[in-house]
């Protein structure tokens, strides 16, 4: 079975780079620094004018945390909604609790407002304290997707975690291992994990943005 590469964008070059490139599909954001924020709906209206390639749109208004005001919250239930009648194939987010576990209610409302189509919860998941509970709530919810490191910093590290998540939920739900994924480590991880989703920016060590040719080198070694 082919095995998905997903390019995160952080800023318009790199989705145009992405997007023209052997990936699979991107999620576009921006703000690397801060791990990625919704990005600009008239650069998203853009690229989906452009290119066919599915674009799964992050919906994270604010860095730090993953507990959201009342405010923010609601603004992102305007912008998913926003994204989606712009053409968005998909969404990308993550919702905590006070206590670092995953605020069902919360998401589920945008779940609902994303009406079927495919949402991912990001990397938030790695912060709760329990990866297989968190990951049932996810199945349970809807989620089609849960991007992880194995709750650890990276992929390599969580690598034995995320192979036993693999094989306990991949007929659930996708997998997507995440978490400074490159050419020079995606074949250990693929060895390790079994995972059958991958997820990178591509952006090599000194660069700003993803790198066409080590997207190519990704692709190759799937």
């Amino acid at each position: 079975m082919k095995k998905i590469l997903e390019i995160a964008c952080f800023d318009f070059l790199s989705a145009e780079i992405a997007l023209s490139s052997l990936a699979d599909r991107i999620e576009l954001c921006q703000d690397r620094q801060n791990g990625g924020l919704t990005p600009s709906l008239e650069e998203f209206k853009y690229l989906r004018g452009k290119y066919s390639k599915p674009i799964y749109v992050m919906i994270r208004p604010s860095a730090g945390t993953f507990l959201y005001t009342d405010l923010e919250l609601e603004l992102m239930q305007r912008d998913l909604l926003s994204f989606k009648q712009a053409g968005a194939d998909g969404f990308v987010f993550g919702i905590l609790t006070p206590h670092n576990e995953i605020d069902a209610a919360h998401c589920a409302k945008l779940l609902d407002l994303a009406a079927g189509l495919p949402c991912t919860f990001h990397r938030a998941v790695d912060q709760t304290s329990d990866l297989e509970k968190s990951i049932e709530q996810l199945v349970s919810l809807g989620f089609q997707s849960v991007l992880t490191s194995g709750g650890k910093h990276t992929a390599l590290e969580g690598a034995q975690t995320l192979a036993q998540l693999v094989h306990k939920y991949s007929e659930k739900i996708e997998i997507i291992v995440g978490g400074n994924v490159r050419s020079e480590n995606i074949v250990e991880l693929q060895n390790t994990t079994g995972a059958g989703s991958y997820h990178s920016s591509a952006i090599l060590d000194y660069e700003s943005f993803a790198s066409g040719e080590e997207i190519k080198r990704l692709r190759m070694l799937l």
